[in-house]
């Protein structure tokens, strides 16, 4: 009934499992732990009291998977291979509809750019058009003339153009 201190490689070594299984074991039956000197986990254990049986292994074998095929049949088999031809064509209708799309989506982002600077040339268009109003109806007061009043008149014309433009912009 001695106590040992061993690392997970050494008690695996000695249970005949990996490092891993050690240390699994170990954190499962809550072995006291410490570090050694060099930073290594070392665990106290007592090998005469852990009576640790390991499992056997179990990998899959040939036979396992020849009896697992020889279990599928033949016209499953083939239900399996027109379902993935099934799906890829659904698929590839997919992908013909997201390019369709995606080439659709395109052309509407470049006809929106071009509205936007048309857009933007419109209101820069009526922007000049009201200065140019505002300098003909100052310049229209000064003086009572005939000339006065041509400039009056062509300053209302030029609002109602600009009104007009206005409301088609809308």
């Amino acid at each position: 009934m001695s106590v040992e201190l061993l690392t997970y490689a050494d008690l695996g070594a000695r249970l005949n499992v990996s490092r891993e299984a050690a240390r699994a074991l170990a954190r499962r039956r809550r072995l006291r732990r410490s570090r050694s000197d060099d930073g290594k986990a070392l665990v106290s254990v007592d090998l005469s009291e852990l009576r640790y049986v390991p499992r056997p292994r179990r990998g899959r074998q040939a036979g396992d998977i020849a009896a697992s095929l020889a279990k599928i049949e033949a016209s499953e088999i083939e239900a399996f291979k027109a379902e993935i031809a099934r799906l890829e064509a659904t698929a590839a209708g997919y992908r013909a509809d997201f390019e369709r799309e995606r080439e659709r989506a395109d052309r509407l982002a470049v006809e929106l750019q071009q509205a936007a600077a048309e857009t933007m040339a419109v209101h820069e268009r009526a922007a000049r058009l009201e200065d140019e109003v505002a300098a003909l109806r100052t310049g229209g007061r000064a003086g009572g003339s005939i000339a006065g009043q041509a400039a009056l008149r062509l300053g209302r014309l030029a609002a109602s153009i600009v009104e007009a433009d206005r409301a088609a912009c809308r």
